[in-house]
């Protein structure tokens, strides 16, 4: 990184909007988060949430015995974090919290996706 990256100070860039000025491009991400402006056209867009307690497999068969008061057992231990996808993408775990009587989820690790990967 160069000296001149370096001496860039906040409080200048702020002094320099307000009076007009052109603001130096090696700064724009002081000034406002990155992409921030970009974000805003998606903020509308619905998007489809799920947390996932756990996950059982079965038969058909065994699906159709299933009635009223019937346990099926998942893949998870009482306390296991679940899993939260957005639009079906895994992007975070968490964990069952109760808000005014209503069932929630808090995350508690946040996924990093492989931005090569389908």
């Amino acid at each position: 990184m160069s000296d001149e990256t370096q001496d860039l100070d906040l409080n200048e860039l702020e002094e320099s909007e307000q009076n007009g000025e052109p603001l130096d491009p090696r700064a724009a991400d002081l000034v406002t988060p990155t992409g921030a402006r970009d974000l805003e056209a998606v903020y509308e867009i619905p998007v489809q949430v799920s947390a996932v307690l756990g996950k059982a497999h079965m038969q058909v068969s065994q699906l159709l015995k299933l009635g009223r008061g019937a346990v099926v057992e998942l893949d998870r231990k009482v306390g296991e974090a679940i899993d939260i996808y957005v639009n079906n993408r895994l992007v975070a775990r968490g964990e069952v919290v109760v808000v005014d009587d209503k069932l929630g989820v808090t995350m508690t690790e946040i996924i990093k996706s492989d931005k090569t990967g389908g």
